[in-house]
C-alpha cells in the first residue's frame, strides 16, 4: 500500500512539474525577451536566460503617449466599474437570498436563463446605442454590470454565513431591511465581497473587446486595447516608416519592434502581477465560497 502511495506521489509531483513548466515558460520568456537584445531575441537565441541585456524597448515605449492613457482610463473603469459592480451584485444577491421574498425562485430562473443564452453582439448594439452609451466611460462599465455567476456566490454566502436569528435581532432592535443590509450583513460579508471585487477588477482590467465595439475615441480606449494595437499591428515601432532610413537602422528597428512587443505586455501587466501575490489567498478563498451548496 505504502509503494503505491509513493507512487502515485511521484507520479503526481511529475505531472505538476511538467505543468508548472509548461504555463511559466511563457511568462518567463516575455520577461527575458523584453530585457534582452533586440537582435538576440529575432534570431531565436533567447531561450532559457537573457542575452545582451537592453532596455531600448522599455524607453520606446514609455515614449508612446497612448501607453499612459490607456493606463489612465482602465484605473478608472477597473475602480469605478468595479464600484458599480459590487452594488448591482450586493442588490441582486441579497433579495434572492430572503426566505420570505416570494419571486426569488422565479428571478433566479431568469437570470440562470441569462447564463445560457444571450441576444447576441447585435442586439446588445444597439441596446447600448439606443441609450447613447456608445463612445462614453458608460459603455465600459454599464453593459454586463452584473455577473450571474458572481451573483449566485455572493448569494450562496448569505444563506449560508449569515444567521436568521441576526434579521431577527436586529428588526427587534427597530432596524429596516436597508439598515440591516449596511450594518450587519455587509460587514459580516467581507470575505465574499472581497472576492467578488478582485474577479471584477481582473475581468475590467483586462476587458478590450467592449472598447473594440463600443468605443472609437482614442481617448476612451483601455490599456488593453493599446497593447493589442501593438502586438497585432506594431503601432509602437512604426516599421512601416521606414523609407528615409539605410540599411543597418532599418535592421535595429525591426529588432526593436519585436522586443518592444514582449515590453508592452510586461508593462501592462505589472500592476496585476504585483498585486496578486497577495491577494492570492482571496482568490482560494472565492473558490471554496463558490463550492458552497445554496
Amino acid at each position: 500500500m505504502d509503494k503505491k502511495n509513493n507512487a502515485f506521489d511521484v507520479t503526481n509531483l511529475f505531472i505538476m512539474i511538467v505543468l508548472f513548466l509548461l504555463f511559466a515558460w511563457p511568462l518567463w520568456f516575455v520577461v527575458i525577451a523584453s530585457f534582452s537584445n533586440p537582435s538576440e531575441v529575432w534570431r531565436g537565441n533567447v531561450i532559457f536566460l537573457p542575452k545582451g541585456f537592453s532596455l531600448d524597448s522599455y524607453k520606446e515605449i514609455l515614449k508612446y503617449k497612448e501607453i499612459w492613457i490607456g493606463y489612465r482610463n482602465t484605473i478608472f473603469y477597473t475602480a469605478a466599474g468595479t464600484v458599480i459592480n459590487l452594488f448591482m451584485t450586493v442588490c441582486m444577491a441579497y433579495p434572492l437570498s430572503r426566505r420570505k421574498f416570494m419571486p426569488k425562485n422565479i428571478l433566479m430562473v431568469i437570470c440562470m436563463i441569462t447564463m445560457y443564452f444571450s441576444g447576441g453582439l447585435i442586439p446588445s448594439y444597439l441596446v447600448v446605442k439606443g441609450l447613447h452609451m456608445v463612445d462614453t466611460v458608460w459603455a465600459m462599465m454599464i453593459p454586463g454590470c452584473l455577473s450571474v455567476y458572481n451573483m449566485i456566490i455572493m448569494r450562496s454566502y448569505f444563506v449560508n454565513s449569515i444567521p436568521e436569528s441576526l434579521e431577527e435581532a436586529a428588526i427587534l432592535d427597530g432596524a429596516n431591511p436597508i439598515q440591516y443590509l449596511a450594518r450587519v450583513v455587509l460587514p459580516l460579508s467581507k470575505p465574499v465581497i472581497a472576492v467578488i471585487a478582485l474577479y471584477y477588477m481582473v475581468g475590467h482590467w483586462n476587458d478590450f473587446f467592449n472598447a473594440l465595439i463600443y468605443i472609437n475615441d482614442k481617448d476612451l480606449l483601455p490599456l488593453q486595447t493599446f497593447l493589442r494595437n501593438i502586438l497585432v499591428t506594431n503601432t509602437v515601432g512604426n516599421v512601416s516608416q521606414t523609407q528615409n532610413l539605410n540599411p543597418e537602422a532599418l535592421q535595429k528597428k525591426i529588432y526593436l519592434a519585436q522586443t518592444i512587443k514582449y515590453s508592452a505586455i510586461i508593462v501592462s501587466t505589472l500592476p496585476v502581477l504585483c498585486i496578486y501575490p497577495f491577494v492570492q489567498k482571496y482568490f482560494v478563498k472565492g473558490v471554496m465560497i463558490g463550492a458552497i451548496k445554496g
